[in-house]
C-alpha cells in the first residue's frame, strides 16, 4: 500500500466514516418502523427534544471538523486533538445499540476505521520537523 503524508490519511479516514454515517442514517429513512418512529417524536423509547437534537449535531461536528482540522493542524496539536475527537466519536457511536444487521455491519466500518484513525495518530512521528531539520542542515 502507498504511504500516504498522516494529514491527508486522517482526513480521508474522517470523511469514510462520515460518509458510513451518513448512508446509515438516510438508508433507514426506508424502513416505516423509523418513518412511524420518527413521526410519534420518539425513537427507541427516548423523546426527541430540542436540546438532544442539539447535542446530536455537536458530537456529529466533531468528525466534520476533522475532515478539515486534520489537514490543517499541525502535528503538535493534531494528535492530542485527533485522538480526543476519536474517543468522543467512538463513545457517540457506542452510545446506543445497533437496531438491525445494517446498522451492525455500518458500525464495525466505522468502528474499524476509528481503530486506523487512533492508530495512524498514535504512531503519528513529527516527520514535519525530521524534514525541517535534515533541510537546515543543507544549508
Amino acid at each position: 500500500m502507498r504511504q500516504l503524508d498522516p494529514h491527508i490519511l486522517l482526513s480521508t479516514l474522517w470523511l469514510f466514516i462520515l460518509l458510513n454515517i451518513i448512508f446509515r442514517d438516510i438508508h433507514q429513512f426506508v424502513l416505516a418502523s423509523h418513518l412511524e418512529m420518527l413521526l410519534t417524536g420518539y425513537y427507541n423509547g427516548m423523546e426527541i427534544t430540542e436540546e438532544l437534537m442539539l447535542l446530536g449535531g455537536v458530537l456529529v461536528q466533531v468528525p466534520i471538523a476533522m475532515v478539515l482540522f486534520s489537514l490543517l493542524l499541525p502535528r503538535r496539536i493534531g494528535r492530542p486533538v485527533t485522538l480526543l475527537a476519536a474517543m468522543i466519536t467512538m463513545g457517540t457511536l457506542l452510545s446506543s445499540a445497533p437496531t438491525d444487521l445494517d446498522d451492525t455491519f455500518h458500525l464495525v466500518i466505522e468502528l474499524a476505521a476509528l481503530a486506523a484513525i487512533l492508530w495512524t495518530a498514535w504512531t503519528w512521528t513529527d516527520q514535519e520537523r525530521a524534514a525541517a531539520q535534515a533541510g537546515n542542515q543543507h544549508l
